[in-house]
Parts: C-alpha cells; structure tokens; sequence
C-alpha cells in the first residue's frame, strides 16, 4: 500500500523552491514552470497545493517571519539579561554567523517590492513587521528599563532599528560589494547602545 504524500513537506518544498527562484530571478521572472522544477515537482501537482504564484507568496512571507524568529530564539537561549537578548536579536537579524541566509535576504527584498505593487502581499508584510516591531519594543524597553531610561521613545527606538535592518537587507541583496563585511550587525549594536545612553531616566 502506498503512502500518502506528506502535503505540508510538499508545500514547504514549493516555498522554498520560490523563495530561491525570486532571490535569482526576481518575482515575475520567477515562474510557476521555473518553480515547479526547482521543486522537483510537475507545475500541475504544484497547483494542487496551491492555486496560484501569490498563494505561494504569501505562504513565504510568513515562512520567512517564523524562520527568523527561530534563529532569534536559538541566538536567545543562552541570553542572562535584557541586554543580552537585545545583542541577540541584533545578532540573529543581522549576523552573518550560524543560521545566516542570503538566499532569504534578497527573497525578503523582493517581497518588499512586491508589497508597494500587491495589497494582498502588502498586508501580510505589514503583519510580519507590525510582530516584529512589538518584539522590538519588549526587547528595547527591557533593556531601557534595566538601565533606569524612560520607556517613552521606545516605540521611535524600535521604529529605527527595523528601518536599519530593512535598510541593510536592501544594500546586502543589491549591492553587498559597495558595503564592508559583517558590518550591519555591531552598528546597530552600537546604535542601539547609544539610544539607551541618551534616554533620560525614568520619571521617579
């Protein structure tokens, strides 16, 4: 008796295989035929898991989010203090150590791109970074709160941050020899450093 195919290993099987024809080719140039192959799939059993490229789409979105939320727990584990998880954090978005993803990157900056074209895609990215802003925020505030700082500017402090790393996917997808090695991770470190520095203290 045969067994049954193994539908979410299929799926995730096709988002990967999206993921790395859109980190080479773009998002339109990343068709349903190239994609299949990657896969190692016929176009038509790809369109059995999903109806369309978009469906795919989305489904990276949040394979991305949860991946990079993963490395940030690893990063974490170890992690004694505030300031300790903010480092790891930092680390693990920017970090060019274990876990470290090109290929994800420049996918990431293709669905940016495709967020301004398609609002479908346009709220599912918006979801992904609104979570990773309010992770943002707990980590800065903890820390903040570790050092005696007021929490007030927390939410223009996580706001920096996430544009920074944004920023730096941008330059590391299109133009990563114009930029110095390994160096988006301790900048923002010390960026973030001297956020918390100059935040006055928390009203007694």
């Amino acid at each position: 008796m045969s067994r049954k195919p193994n539908s979410e290993q299929r799926r995730a099987q096709i988002v990967q295989a999206l993921r790395d024809t859109m980190a080479e080719h773009g998002y339109d140039k990343a068709t349903v035929q190239l994609v299949a192959r990657r896969a190692g799939l016929t176009p038509g059993l790809l369109h059995y898991h999903f109806h369309s490229k978009g469906e795919i789409l989305l489904a990276l979105v949040n394979a991305l989010a949860a991946a990079a939320h993963a490395r940030y727990l690893v990063f974490a584990q170890d992690a004694a203090d505030a300031d300790a998880r903010l480092g790891a954090y930092i680390e693990a978005r920017l970090g060019l150590g274990e876990g470290a993803d090109a290929s994800a990157v420049a996918a990431w900056v293709v669905i940016g791109a495709e967020a301004v074209r398609q609002p479908e895609v346009r709220l599912a990215y918006q979801q992904a970074l609104a979570a990773e802003s309010m992770l943002a925020r707990e980590l800065l505030s903890a820390s903040l709160a570790a050092h005696g700082k007021s929490t007030a500017n927390v939410a223009a402090l996580a706001a920096a941050l996430l544009a920074m790393m944004e920023g730096s996917f941008q330059l590391a997808s299109a133009a990563p020899a114009c930029m110095p090695m390994g160096y988006a991770a301790p900048l923002a470190t010390g960026m973030v450093r001297r956020f918390i520095d100059a935040e006055p203290p928390e009203a007694a």
